[in-house]
Protein backbone atom coordinates (compact mmCIF):
# COMPACT_ATOMS: atom_id res chain seq x y z
CA UNK A 1 0.00 0.00 0.00
CA UNK A 2 1.46 3.40 -1.64
CA UNK A 3 0.50 5.98 2.41
CA UNK A 4 2.26 8.53 0.44
CA UNK A 5 1.49 7.62 -2.78
CA UNK A 6 1.08 10.18 -5.39
CA UNK A 7 1.31 11.74 -8.73
CA UNK A 8 3.62 14.37 -9.76
CA UNK A 9 2.42 16.17 -12.92
CA UNK A 10 4.58 19.51 -13.00
CA UNK A 11 5.29 22.27 -15.42
CA UNK A 12 8.68 21.86 -17.40
CA UNK A 13 8.81 25.54 -16.98
CA UNK A 14 7.93 28.99 -16.78
CA UNK A 15 6.21 30.23 -19.99
CA UNK A 16 7.11 33.83 -21.03
CA UNK A 17 5.10 33.69 -24.29
CA UNK A 18 8.32 34.35 -26.68
CA UNK A 19 10.31 31.97 -24.28
CA UNK A 20 10.02 29.19 -21.82
CA UNK A 21 12.38 29.24 -18.87
CA UNK A 22 13.17 25.34 -17.46
CA UNK A 23 13.22 24.87 -14.23
CA UNK A 24 15.86 22.64 -14.96
CA UNK A 25 18.35 24.96 -16.24
CA UNK A 26 17.20 27.55 -13.60
CA UNK A 27 18.07 24.81 -10.76
CA UNK A 28 21.34 25.32 -12.22
CA UNK A 29 21.69 29.19 -11.68
CA UNK A 30 20.28 28.83 -8.21
CA UNK A 31 23.27 26.64 -7.73
CA UNK A 32 25.80 28.88 -9.24
CA UNK A 33 24.55 32.25 -7.19
CA UNK A 34 24.50 29.85 -4.02
CA UNK A 35 27.75 28.38 -4.75
CA UNK A 36 29.25 32.49 -5.35
CA UNK A 37 28.20 34.03 -2.22
CA UNK A 38 28.80 30.79 -0.03
CA UNK A 39 32.62 31.14 -1.61
CA UNK A 40 32.49 34.75 -1.12
CA UNK A 41 32.20 34.21 2.81
CA UNK A 42 34.93 32.04 2.87
CA UNK A 43 37.17 34.57 1.13
CA UNK A 44 36.22 36.70 3.75
CA UNK A 45 36.54 34.88 6.26
CA UNK A 46 40.36 33.88 5.48
CA UNK A 47 41.33 37.55 4.07
CA UNK A 48 41.43 35.83 0.12
CA UNK A 49 40.94 38.86 -2.16
CA UNK A 50 37.26 39.03 -3.05
CA UNK A 51 38.31 39.72 -6.75
CA UNK A 52 39.45 36.70 -7.25
CA UNK A 53 36.22 34.92 -7.10
CA UNK A 54 34.86 36.41 -10.75
CA UNK A 55 37.61 34.25 -12.41
CA UNK A 56 36.46 31.53 -10.35
CA UNK A 57 32.60 31.57 -10.95
CA UNK A 58 33.64 31.27 -14.51
CA UNK A 59 35.97 28.28 -14.40
CA UNK A 60 33.61 26.73 -12.90
CA UNK A 61 30.08 27.77 -14.72
CA UNK A 62 32.31 26.26 -17.44
CA UNK A 63 33.65 23.07 -15.65
CA UNK A 64 30.77 21.91 -14.26
CA UNK A 65 28.50 22.60 -17.95
CA UNK A 66 31.38 20.77 -20.08
CA UNK A 67 32.25 18.17 -17.69
CA UNK A 68 28.91 17.12 -16.74
CA UNK A 69 27.97 16.56 -20.25
CA UNK A 70 30.64 14.74 -21.82
CA UNK A 71 30.75 12.74 -18.72
CA UNK A 72 27.11 11.36 -19.72
CA UNK A 73 27.62 11.21 -23.30
CA UNK A 74 30.84 9.07 -22.50
CA UNK A 75 29.42 7.09 -19.57
CA UNK A 76 25.71 6.72 -20.36
CA UNK A 77 25.20 7.67 -24.31
CA UNK A 78 28.20 7.44 -26.51
CA UNK A 79 26.41 6.47 -29.88
CA UNK A 80 25.82 10.05 -29.88
CA UNK A 81 29.72 10.71 -30.71
CA UNK A 82 28.27 8.90 -33.88
CA UNK A 83 24.67 9.29 -34.82
CA UNK A 84 24.08 12.86 -33.38
CA UNK A 85 27.84 14.52 -32.92
CA UNK A 86 26.54 18.34 -32.83
CA UNK A 87 24.31 17.24 -30.16
CA UNK A 88 27.12 16.52 -27.60
CA UNK A 89 28.25 20.20 -27.22
CA UNK A 90 25.00 21.98 -28.56
CA UNK A 91 21.62 22.07 -26.73
CA UNK A 92 19.52 20.54 -29.59
CA UNK A 93 19.32 17.25 -31.59
CA UNK A 94 19.89 17.14 -35.55
CA UNK A 95 18.31 13.75 -36.01
CA UNK A 96 15.46 12.46 -36.64
CA UNK A 97 14.31 16.19 -36.53
CA UNK A 98 16.30 19.27 -35.96
CA UNK A 99 14.69 19.95 -31.91
CA UNK A 100 15.96 22.03 -29.08
CA UNK A 101 16.49 19.84 -26.25
CA UNK A 102 18.73 21.51 -23.97
CA UNK A 103 21.44 19.59 -22.03
CA UNK A 104 19.30 17.16 -20.37
CA UNK A 105 21.85 14.67 -20.41
CA UNK A 106 24.38 15.81 -17.30
CA UNK A 107 26.55 13.26 -15.73
CA UNK A 108 27.98 14.55 -11.76
CA UNK A 109 30.71 12.18 -12.32
CA UNK A 110 32.04 14.60 -15.58
CA UNK A 111 31.52 17.55 -13.18
CA UNK A 112 33.33 16.35 -10.51
CA UNK A 113 36.32 15.24 -12.87
CA UNK A 114 35.74 19.03 -14.89
CA UNK A 115 35.90 21.02 -11.38
CA UNK A 116 38.99 19.00 -10.52
CA UNK A 117 40.78 20.33 -13.99
CA UNK A 118 39.42 23.58 -13.73
CA UNK A 119 40.27 24.27 -10.19
CA UNK A 120 43.67 23.01 -10.50
CA UNK A 121 44.02 25.50 -13.75
CA UNK A 122 42.13 28.26 -11.42
CA UNK A 123 44.72 27.42 -8.26
CA UNK A 124 47.81 27.47 -10.50
CA UNK A 125 47.38 30.95 -12.42
CA UNK A 126 45.09 33.02 -9.68
CA UNK A 127 45.39 31.55 -6.03
CA UNK A 128 48.84 29.90 -6.30
CA UNK A 129 47.74 27.93 -2.42
CA UNK A 130 47.71 23.98 -2.38
CA UNK A 131 45.09 22.50 -4.74
CA UNK A 132 43.45 20.97 -1.24
CA UNK A 133 42.78 24.57 -0.15
CA UNK A 134 40.70 25.66 -2.52
CA UNK A 135 39.01 22.34 -2.81
CA UNK A 136 38.14 21.66 0.41
CA UNK A 137 36.12 25.18 0.42
CA UNK A 138 34.68 24.39 -2.99
CA UNK A 139 33.11 21.24 -1.92
CA UNK A 140 30.76 22.96 0.88
CA UNK A 141 28.50 24.88 -2.58
CA UNK A 142 29.06 21.46 -4.35
CA UNK A 143 27.22 19.86 -1.98
CA UNK A 144 23.86 21.89 -2.16
CA UNK A 145 24.30 22.84 -5.43
CA UNK A 146 24.07 18.90 -6.61
CA UNK A 147 20.74 19.25 -4.55
CA UNK A 148 19.31 21.67 -6.71
CA UNK A 149 20.15 20.07 -9.34
CA UNK A 150 18.15 16.85 -8.28
CA UNK A 151 15.31 18.85 -7.59
CA UNK A 152 15.53 20.04 -11.71
CA UNK A 153 15.62 16.16 -12.53
CA UNK A 154 12.69 16.19 -10.21
CA UNK A 155 10.92 19.17 -11.86
CA UNK A 156 11.60 17.19 -15.66
CA UNK A 157 10.57 13.75 -14.35
CA UNK A 158 14.08 12.29 -15.43
CA UNK A 159 16.72 9.91 -13.60
CA UNK A 160 13.27 7.96 -12.26
CA UNK A 161 13.11 5.36 -9.74
CA UNK A 162 12.51 2.04 -10.12
CA UNK A 163 9.04 0.68 -10.08
CA UNK A 164 7.69 -0.30 -6.31
CA UNK A 165 4.63 -2.22 -4.82
CA UNK A 166 6.44 -2.43 -1.25
CA UNK A 167 7.16 1.06 -0.13
CA UNK A 168 5.47 3.43 1.56
CA UNK A 169 6.27 6.48 -0.72
CA UNK A 170 6.04 6.59 -4.15
CA UNK A 171 5.28 8.45 -6.84
CA UNK A 172 3.79 8.40 -10.17
CA UNK A 173 5.66 10.21 -13.22
CA UNK A 174 3.18 11.12 -15.99
CA UNK A 175 5.69 12.93 -18.38
CA UNK A 176 8.06 9.87 -17.40
CA UNK A 177 5.39 7.40 -18.54
CA UNK A 178 3.61 9.08 -21.55
CA UNK A 179 6.23 11.35 -24.35
CA UNK A 180 4.92 14.71 -25.59
CA UNK A 181 3.42 13.19 -28.91
CA UNK A 182 1.99 10.00 -26.82
CA UNK A 183 0.21 12.63 -24.17
CA UNK A 184 -1.18 14.63 -27.60
CA UNK A 185 -2.72 11.19 -29.46
CA UNK A 186 -3.98 9.84 -26.16
CA UNK A 187 -6.02 12.91 -25.50
CA UNK A 188 -6.67 14.43 -28.54
CA UNK A 189 -5.48 17.72 -27.10
CA UNK A 190 -2.58 19.67 -28.85
CA UNK A 191 -1.80 21.52 -25.51
CA UNK A 192 0.58 19.63 -24.38
CA UNK A 193 0.00 20.77 -20.42
CA UNK A 194 -3.25 20.42 -21.09
CA UNK A 195 -2.77 16.82 -22.53
CA UNK A 196 -1.16 15.84 -19.63
CA UNK A 197 -4.15 17.50 -16.88
CA UNK A 198 -6.34 15.65 -19.25
CA UNK A 199 -4.31 12.27 -18.52
CA UNK A 200 -4.00 12.90 -14.87
CA UNK A 201 -7.77 12.98 -14.89
CA UNK A 202 -8.26 9.47 -16.64
CA UNK A 203 -8.69 6.78 -14.09
CA UNK A 204 -7.49 4.91 -17.09
CA UNK A 205 -4.68 6.20 -18.28
CA UNK A 206 -3.83 7.10 -14.86
CA UNK A 207 -3.31 3.69 -14.13
CA UNK A 208 -0.77 2.61 -16.95
CA UNK A 209 1.13 5.19 -15.10
CA UNK A 210 3.67 2.92 -12.40
CA UNK A 211 4.47 3.91 -8.99
CA UNK A 212 8.38 4.86 -8.74
CA UNK A 213 10.43 5.56 -5.83
CA UNK A 214 10.82 9.61 -6.03
CA UNK A 215 15.15 8.78 -6.28
CA UNK A 216 15.42 12.51 -7.42
CA UNK A 217 14.39 13.43 -3.86
CA UNK A 218 16.19 10.96 -2.18
CA UNK A 219 19.02 12.44 -3.24
CA UNK A 220 18.51 16.10 -2.86
CA UNK A 221 17.72 15.46 0.75
CA UNK A 222 21.24 13.40 1.00
CA UNK A 223 22.83 16.21 -0.38
CA UNK A 224 21.31 18.87 1.37
CA UNK A 225 22.51 16.50 4.71
CA UNK A 226 25.68 16.31 3.41
CA UNK A 227 26.07 20.22 2.69
CA UNK A 228 24.83 20.67 6.54
CA UNK A 229 27.50 18.71 7.89
CA UNK A 230 30.45 20.12 5.61
CA UNK A 231 29.07 23.70 6.57
CA UNK A 232 29.15 22.51 10.60
CA UNK A 233 32.67 21.42 10.32
CA UNK A 234 34.30 24.46 8.52
CA UNK A 235 32.53 26.94 10.95
CA UNK A 236 32.55 24.96 14.21
CA UNK A 237 36.19 22.79 13.81
CA UNK A 238 39.23 23.28 13.03
CA UNK A 239 39.33 20.51 10.36
CA UNK A 240 39.32 23.09 7.76
CA UNK A 241 43.10 23.46 8.36
CA UNK A 242 43.52 20.07 7.69
CA UNK A 243 44.30 19.77 4.35
CA UNK A 244 42.26 17.50 1.82
CA UNK A 245 40.06 16.52 4.73
CA UNK A 246 36.34 18.40 3.89
CA UNK A 247 37.17 17.35 0.02
CA UNK A 248 37.52 13.52 1.49
CA UNK A 249 34.56 14.19 3.79
CA UNK A 250 32.48 15.59 0.47
CA UNK A 251 33.56 12.44 -1.18
CA UNK A 252 32.70 9.92 1.38
CA UNK A 253 29.51 11.28 1.80
CA UNK A 254 28.11 12.50 -1.14
CA UNK A 255 29.19 9.42 -3.15
CA UNK A 256 27.87 6.75 -0.60
CA UNK A 257 25.07 8.29 -1.00
CA UNK A 258 24.51 8.47 -4.84
CA UNK A 259 25.79 4.62 -4.46
CA UNK A 260 22.89 3.10 -2.28
CA UNK A 261 20.26 5.32 -4.26
CA UNK A 262 21.61 3.95 -7.24
CA UNK A 263 19.89 0.66 -6.42
CA UNK A 264 16.69 2.29 -6.63
CA UNK A 265 17.08 3.68 -9.91
CA UNK A 266 15.95 3.25 -12.44
CA UNK A 267 18.70 2.20 -15.88
CA UNK A 268 19.77 5.56 -17.48
CA UNK A 269 20.29 3.64 -20.82
CA UNK A 270 22.80 1.22 -22.10
CA UNK A 271 25.66 0.45 -19.06
CA UNK A 272 28.40 0.78 -20.36
CA UNK A 273 29.99 -0.80 -17.04
CA UNK A 274 28.73 -3.59 -15.24
CA UNK A 275 30.25 -5.73 -12.31
CA UNK A 276 29.04 -8.01 -9.53
CA UNK A 277 25.77 -6.61 -9.38
CA UNK A 278 27.12 -3.10 -9.66
CA UNK A 279 25.79 -0.19 -12.58
CA UNK A 280 27.95 2.68 -13.96
CA UNK A 281 26.99 4.92 -11.39
CA UNK A 282 28.02 2.66 -8.78
CA UNK A 283 31.76 1.57 -10.43
CA UNK A 284 32.26 5.23 -10.72
CA UNK A 285 31.54 6.18 -7.06
CA UNK A 286 33.74 3.50 -5.13
CA UNK A 287 36.84 4.87 -6.56
CA UNK A 288 35.94 8.61 -5.33
CA UNK A 289 35.09 7.19 -1.71
CA UNK A 290 38.18 4.98 -1.76
CA UNK A 291 39.82 8.51 -2.45
CA UNK A 292 37.12 10.65 0.41
CA UNK A 293 38.84 7.99 2.99
CA UNK A 294 42.34 8.71 2.19
CA UNK A 295 42.33 12.12 2.44
CA UNK A 296 40.62 11.98 5.41
CA UNK A 297 42.63 9.58 7.19
CA UNK A 298 45.99 9.91 5.99
CA UNK A 299 49.30 11.78 8.07
CA UNK A 300 47.78 15.23 8.69
CA UNK A 301 48.88 18.03 6.46
CA UNK A 302 47.94 21.76 7.76
CA UNK A 303 47.40 24.98 6.04
CA UNK A 304 49.73 27.80 7.30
Amino acid sequence: MHYLGFVWNPLEGIDLGFFEIKFYSLSYIVAFILGWYIIKRFFKNENEPIEKLDSLFIYMVLAILIGARLGHVFFYERELLTSDPLSVILPFRTTPEFAFTGFRGLASHGATIGVLIALYLYNKKYLKKSLLWILDRMVVPTAVGAAFVRIGNWMNSEIVGKETEEYGMAVQLVRDHYSHTQAVRKTGLDNINDAYAAIVNSPELLAAVPFRHPTQLYEAFGYLVTFVILWFVYWKTDKKKQLGYLLGLFFVLLWTIRFFVEFLKDSQGEEYLTAFGLNTGQLLSIPFIILGLYLMFRPSKTTA
